[in-house]
């Protein structure tokens, strides 16, 4: 059985990746899609793990030979998901988290038009900043842009198939726990998966 691919977006400090890791945590039929970066790894990060780290030229090579289902340039860096990873996983019938921002979602919803998409927003504009202020990992300067680009990219909201506001953490990861298990009941997934019975049930 073909698993569902998950896209997973939102602004910089809105708390996508804290719940993807709760998501991850709580499902294990749930797998990461691991994307590609140029940006240096924060403190914590592990290669492979978070990301798989790589330079400018290791980079631009793999996009050259078409190995990126989707890539973007986010705040000074390089972001692209490997395609063969995800159609290996998929037929795996895993279910597949992209945890990318909404250029590379438009990308794979091209190219993947059963893809199911999700954006998580924060409770408030204010709420948005505290968070970034909160990481204590950016200057003041590097905020103010980060503040600047997430306007922009909450715009695009009204194309994705899901909402999450994420203010109180518990409900939003029950939300998304919702919509994850809601895709695999579908009609069309569950004939596939329990052909045998529903064959004798009807």
């Amino acid at each position: 059985m073909i698993g569902n691919l998950f896209i997973i977006t939102a602004a910089s400090g809105a708390g996508k990746t804290s719940l993807v890791r709760a998501l991850l945590e709580a499902d294990s039929r749930v797998k990461l899609s691991v994307s590609y970066t140029t940006r240096k790894p924060r403190p914590g990060e592990v290669d492979g793990e978070h990301y798989h780290f790589v330079d400018e030229d290791t980079f631009l090579q793999m996009l050259g030979e078409g190995e990126f289902l989707e890539s973007a340039q986010v705040h000074g860096a390089r972001y692209g998901t490997s395609q063969n990873r995800v159609d290996v996983g998929l037929l795996a019938g895993n279910d597949l988290i992209l945890e990318i921002d909404w250029q590379g979602a438009e990308q794979v919803r091209r190219l993947y038009h059963q893809a199911i998409s999700i954006f998580v927003l924060p409770p408030s504009i204010e709420a948005l900043e505290q968070r970034l202020h909160g990481r204590g990992q950016d200057s003041v300067e590097v905020i103010e842009k980060r503040m600047s680009v997430a306007r922009e990219e909450m715009s695009h909201v009204p194309v994705f198939d899901y909402v999450i506001i994420n203010d109180k953490f518990e409900v939003a990861l029950q939300d998304l726990c919702a919509i994850v298990r809601s895709q695999r009941l579908r009609c069309d997934k569950q004939m596939r998966q329990h052909e045998a019975l529903i064959t004798t049930l009807i």
